[in-house]
């Protein structure tokens, strides 16, 4: 049975982005590399209508002159992994080995892990929220950058409790401090 991981640069207050926007310790080569490496085991990537038109940039970024060989090693992570968007607005996708669903469904998601030998990524706060309420993700990932940002996305969702065992550990010299955690069930 694959896993459902969830996992995202968050500030040391749990905020994915501040109030407004991004942080500035996002990334640099050495995290940018473990990332890659996490990420090279996930068969499917399950993306909200926001997270996937953020992402659908790695469908070409290799193709930019200026990437770094760290770039180009994310993008071909990402293209050789199935995308499912989950939106009710989007008219259609625009990668390769994307399908569009109209709603979030917890039971084809759960019936997804048993049937696949490939791990899958919730990306995006809000359809991690719904993931994580249905007691979906097995696994939470934590790149928890220097910074308080003092407001914006959680990158947990608010009354939900959620037991974890701790399964490994990493910090950077960026100063980022990888934290990453099973379910208990």
């Amino acid at each position: 049975m694959a896993r459902l991981i969830y996992s995202m640069i968050t500030s040391l207050d749990g905020y994915v982005s501040g109030p407004h926007g991004g942080f500035d310790w996002a990334l640099d080569e050495e995290l940018h590399d473990f990332i890659n490496r996490q990420f090279a085991d996930v068969g499917t990537y399950l993306y909200g209508r926001r997270m996937y038109e953020t992402m659908v940039y790695w469908e070409t970024a290799h193709l930019e002159p200026d990437q770094p060989q760290v770039g180009i090693d994310y993008a071909r992570v990402w293209q050789a992994a199935d995308k499912v968007v989950f939106s009710k607005t989007l008219a259609d996708v625009s990668s390769e080995r994307t399908r569009l669903e109209r709603t979030f469904d917890p039971e084809a998601v759960e019936r997804w892990k048993a049937e696949s030998d490939s791990d899958f990524s919730v990306d995006g706060p809000t359809l991690a929220a719904e993931a994580i309420r249905a007691d979906l993700v097995d696994e939470f990932g934590l790149f928890i950058g220097p910074g308080i940002a003092g407001g914006g996305k959680p990158f947990f969702p608010g009354g939900v409790q959620v037991d974890l065992e701790l399964l490994d550990h990493r910090r950077f010299s960026s100063g980022v401090m990888f934290l990453r955690y099973a379910t208990r069930r």
